[in-house]
């Protein structure tokens, strides 16, 4: 590919969240509603799209939790139907709305609390010191936080290799402090203006203009995207779109929820330039052997 920038996903490339926000995803809904799913089926809603954010996907597994108990409905075809009404947390809502009975509905909707949710993740995710620190107030859940159960994925010498070759930038559903801190845990040091997070856009992947916005800060011809999600490939597929004066590659990561040849089949049709096991794979890819 010979990029001359590489931007990256956190989660689930430099580091394995399974057991931190796969974790108070179900968690969280358990706490309040006595019934989940489980972690695995976390990626049944990302690969339906639009869940960049897991506070949304705590949310819609709350939804499906609570329209299921009502009027049973297979995961796989709930995943289905909001993938078909355009991903994303909205798009749940208007399935859960089309399955139900007004009754029901009506039941769910008032059942349904996202501000509890989220609180309650991050109550578990950031543990009740982080929680007080980056919150504010008192967690409704105290624990120690399943931050600190991230371990690193990628190597010192893979960070060298994408530093010698190419500018390196971060793209990242997770919010600003969240990032630091898995960068800091990591060893990647990237100035604000090459990095966005939550905090710095509102639209989210798989919207190109994030990717966009870095690309013309680095002045690249060339930009590899490289994430764990569907999303994260479709990104550079739609950066490639509004942007035809730049090249770009989305890059699949077989560290996340996505794994094997089933993985790479789906990053495929998403449209991924490339596939690999894992992000110290990287380098190999955008650059070629020789460095």
């Amino acid at each position: 590919m010979h990029a001359d920038a590489v931007v990256l996903d956190i989660d689930g490339v430099l580091v394995d969240v399974a057991d931190s926000y796969r974790r108070a995803i179900v968690e969280s809904v358990d706490r309040l509603y006595g019934r989940t799913i489980d972690r695995a089926d976390v990626q049944e809603f990302k690969d339906a799209g639009g869940f960049n954010n897991d506070w949304d996907v705590t949310s819609a597994v709350a939804l499906y939790v609570l329209a299921d108990e009502r009027d049973s409905l297979p995961l796989p075809e709930f995943a289905d139907r909001i993938r078909s009404a355009g991903g994303g947390l909205a798009a749940a809502e208007s399935v859960v709305a089309d399955h139900l009975a007004a009754d029901a509905l009506a039941a769910v909707r008032d059942a349904w609390d996202p501000a509890a949710l989220r609180d309650t993740f991050q109550a578990l995710y950031l543990g009740a010191e982080l929680y007080r620190d980056l919150e504010g107030g008192d967690p409704p859940v105290s624990t120690d936080g399943y931050i600190h159960d991230e371990p690193v994925v990628v190597d010192p010498d893979t960070l060298d290799r994408l530093h010698a070759g190419a500018a390196v930038g971060v793209l990242t559903g997770r919010p600003a402090a969240e990032a630091d801190i898995a960068l800091e845990r990591v060893g990647l040091a990237v100035p604000d203006r090459h990095r966005f997070t939550m905090d710095d856009w509102d639209e989210g992947k798989p919207h190109p203009s994030a990717l966009v916005t870095l690309a013309e800060r680095f002045d690249a011809d060339t930009v590899a995207f490289a994430g764990d999600t569907l999303d994260d490939v479709k990104t550079a597929v739609n950066a490639a779109a509004e942007d035809p004066s730049r090249g770009y590659h989305g890059i699949g990561v077989l560290t996340g929820g996505l794994s094997g040849d089933s993985g790479r089949e789906a990053f495929a049709s998403a449209g991924a330039d490339a596939v690999v096991a894992s992000v110290n794979d990287l380098p190999e890819v955008v650059f070629g052997a020789s460095r």
